[in-house]
């Protein structure tokens, strides 16, 4: 069947789902009550021509994700808060209801600065650095060889941070939200009813995952840093930062493309995004798989999605 269009995210103990500008996310609750929370959100690219144009729209569409993914981890991360001991004084719940949602942007804002500056010293500036050591120990000469050594230190690097995190209790829950998030919009998008049992069933990797899209981030830089040769370090380091946008441009024209088609080229393309999908998401059970069938219903109506592919297919 077509795509449904549908996106997500996994978070504590729940699931975000986005369609449109819309996007709800579905919390299990410590009393495992299922909350629900639904949102608008336009996006930077909304009504703007120029942003909504191929290769530029990546960039603004991977930030929206940033946004909407912060703001969804911290709506969830609310509910599994200690409680304080004492009360909170009436003063402070008046200047929590005041400078709340300024508190929460300010560190969403510093969260993501901080997270992009670790992910650029890790994935740019370190295997940067390491490849030069190399170049300088062996003697080697060729350019090509050294970005593709570059680019495969990069991988490496990308492949060990994924294995170390999947090895953490809570980050393993968030796997398992993950795969019901994909399972769900497989069912969806493979014509069978929503609900539990056929959401189970359904596969756990999806070729538009944002694993996909990081890995694919990874392999297509290695082309552009090949190349763009630049020999001097510190400027090899600044151009590799000023090139992200590009490349993550490129990448998502290309993971949208793969989204959208079948064939060989697109499994070639797909296939290493879809294995490291393994890792990064594990098998839910069925109570998340409801968490899962909360957020989509919020969102997006199945039951006419299917009818009108149904209608298409028997034409």
């Amino acid at each position: 069947m077509k795509p449904s269009g549908i996106g997500g995210q996994a978070v504590l103990e729940g699931i975000m789902m986005k369609n449109k500008d819309k996007y709800a996310v579905a919390v299990r609750k410590p009393n495992q009550e299922i909350e629900v929370c639904v949102k608008e959100y336009k996006g930077i690219t909304k009504g703007n021509k120029i942003l909504n144009l191929p290769f530029i729209r990546g960039v603004f569409n991977f930030i929206d994700s940033l946004i909407i993914g912060m703001s969804t981890l911290m709506f969830s991360a609310e509910f599994y808060e200690e409680e304080e001991a004492e009360e909170v004084k009436k003063g402070d719940k008046v200047a929590d209801s005041l400078f709340k949602e300024k508190a929460e942007s300010a560190v969403m804002t510093i969260t993501v600065i901080v997270a992009a500056l670790i992910a650029i010293g890790l994935f740019v500036v370190l295997p940067s650095i390491a490849s030069d050591l190399i170049k300088k120990h062996f003697n080697i000469v060729s350019y090509t060889i050294i970005s593709l050594i570059e680019g495969l230190i990069r991988i490496t690097l990308f492949l060990i941070y994924i294995f170390l995190i999947s090895r953490m209790k809570d980050i393993q829950r968030t796997f398992m939200y993950h795969g019901a998030e994909h399972k769900c919009i497989n069912c969806i998008e493979h014509g069978m009813e929503l609900n539990v049992d056929n959401v189970l069933k359904s596969s756990r990797l999806h070729k538009r995952c944002g694993t996909s899209f990081l890995f694919l981030v990874m392999a297509i830089s290695i082309i552009f840093f090949i190349l763009i040769p630049v020999q001097q370090p510190v400027m090899k380091i600044v151009v590799r930062i000023l090139m992200i946008p590009v490349i993550a441009g490129v990448s998502y024209e290309v993971l949208r493309f793969a989204g959208q088609h079948e064939g060989k080229l697109v499994d070639i393309v797909s296939t290493p995004g879809m294995a490291l999908q393994k890792l990064t998401t594990k098998e839910p059970d069925e109570k998340m798989a409801e968490v899962a069938i909360k957020a989509v219903e919020a969102v997006f109506d199945w039951r006419a999605f299917l009818a009108e592919n149904s209608e298409e297919t028997n034409q």
